[in-house]
């Protein structure tokens, strides 16, 4: 594609996303490039990459052209990008030129714009901060209360663009052996700092039509969200619920761990989710995981009351921590799908509760960085539960920052990662009944 023909078809992917608001934008971009299958793996990247961009800068490009009383329209947008971050006025009227794969050429209120447009920055001073700082207004008091002065640092690192992850599959291969059949195809990995299975890759590159990936000796995943699944502590004798277990990116870690022995029982309320395990489990050659899933009604969590030694509640939360590749989820989520969650939460938390053995531990983990949804919902959880008491990791694959932890919380910032939190909670053993009566 030419650089106008890629311009027109960011601006048509931008318009895509504009016509439906409350669906995920990297959905919205699948959807899109699906349905034009001539567009290449490089210029899908190149698209993607200059969408992605103004979704990183939106509320402060929307910003500068309410400044200048010009509407956002999916042209103007792309043209304040590029103007506001340093390309010159004619370049980029050069860009929006006539033809059958181009955007065509500026109107004249839209050269006005551009050429207003060219005498600003991209971040001004006179900039309110949640502009400046890429974020709702009514979401500012809770990250100030949890960064205080780190949250400028904080929320510039999470609009980066993220790191692509890989989780070697031990069941197949060890580190450096994935590393060097990735390098023999072009895709030169280095090892994570934390992760003990890590790989790590800068930009967008086509790992899933590698070799590694195909065969199941690599998978896509954050190494913080393969720390989650290290704090558990899973070992091959055990019992395991993943109980928000999606399409199983942590179960496939956690069968990992137990080298494919034991029994894992992963659920989801997600029919679909489930189903997208299938193809995983099968080629990662995982075969101790049984799937279920969860219904109203359902009698199959109360037949397992108390029978799991590992409980993973990997809980639906508001996804702030993954803003460095869903930058869009910024300015979706809304103060009402906040409360909703901390309900369904807590919710979420007491069930999978319910079965852990005494002695056995429960990990609590989201993708956010807001302290409602984690260490708040841990005080509160133990507030509830007082069988529950917070205990170090017993695991062995946790790197030594955060050995012996019983709680953690990761950012871009501080970590590399995207931004998670886990807490190992632990089920106090029964008291046998003599032993309680000579207690009294």
């Amino acid at each position: 594609m030419t650089p106008s023909a890629r311009l027109s078809a960011s601006i048509d992917l931008l318009a895509a996303m504009e016509a439906t608001p409350r669906k995920p934008a990297d959905a919205v971009a699948n959807s899109f490039f699906r349905e034009r299958r001539y567009i290449g793996g490089g210029d899908r990247r190149a698209v993607s990459g200059l969408v992605w961009d103004i979704m990183r800068a939106w509320r402060r490009i929307g910003w500068h052209l309410a400044e200048i009383g010009a509407q956002a329209t999916p042209r103007l947008l792309v043209a304040a990008s590029l103007v506001l971050k340093g390309t010159g006025v004619e370049e980029v009227s050069a860009l929006f030129e006539e033809g059958r794969f181009a955007a065509g050429a500026l109107t004249l209120k839209e050269r006005d714009s551009v050429h207003a447009l060219a005498r600003r920055t991209l971040d001004m001073e006179d900039m309110p901060r949640a502009v400046k700082l890429e974020l709702p207004d009514w979401l500012m008091p809770e990250l100030e209360a949890t960064f205080g002065d780190a949250l400028e640092q904080e929320l510039a690192a999470l609009s980066e663009p993220a790191t692509l992850d890989l989780r070697v599959n031990m069941l197949r291969a060890t580190r450096p052996e994935a590393q060097k059949a990735l390098a023999r195809e072009g895709l030169h990995a280095e090892l994570t700092p934390l992760s003990p299975w890590g790989l790590r890759l800068s930009g967008r590159l086509p790992v899933t039509s590698s070799t590694p990936f195909q065969d199941g000796r690599v998978e896509i995943q954050d190494e913080g969200s393969q720390l989650v699944a290290a704090i558990l502590g899973a070992a091959p004798h055990m019992r395991v619920l993943d109980y928000c277990a999606g399409a199983g990116g942590k179960t496939l870690a956690l069968a990992m761990m137990m080298e494919n022995k034991g029994h894992i029982a992963a659920c989801d309320v997600a029919e679909k989710r489930l189903d997208g395990a299938v193809r995983r489990l099968r080629r990662a050659g995982v075969h101790n995981v049984e799937r279920h899933l969860l219904t109203a009604g359902d009698k199959w969590a109360k037949r397992r009351s108390g029978s799991f030694d590992r409980v993973l509640v990997d809980a639906p939360c508001s996804g702030t921590g993954t803003w460095r590749r869903n930058p869009d989820a910024r300015l979706r989520t809304t103060r009402q799908d906040l409360d909703e969650l901390l309900v369904k939460q807590a919710q979420i938390l007491d069930k999978a509760a319910t079965l852990v053995r005494p002695g056995g531990r429960l990990v609590y983990a989201t993708c956010s960085i807001l302290s409602a949804e984690n260490t708040q919902q841990i005080d509160a959880f133990l507030k509830r539960n007082s069988a529950f008491h917070l205990v170090p990791s017993d695991s062995t694959e946790l790197p030594e920052s955060l050995n012996q932890t019983s709680m953690f919380a990761l950012t871009p910032h501080k970590n590399g990662t995207d931004g998670f939190f886990a807490a190992v909670l632990e089920r106090k053993a029964e008291v046998a009944p003599e032993a309680a009566a000579a207690e009294s």
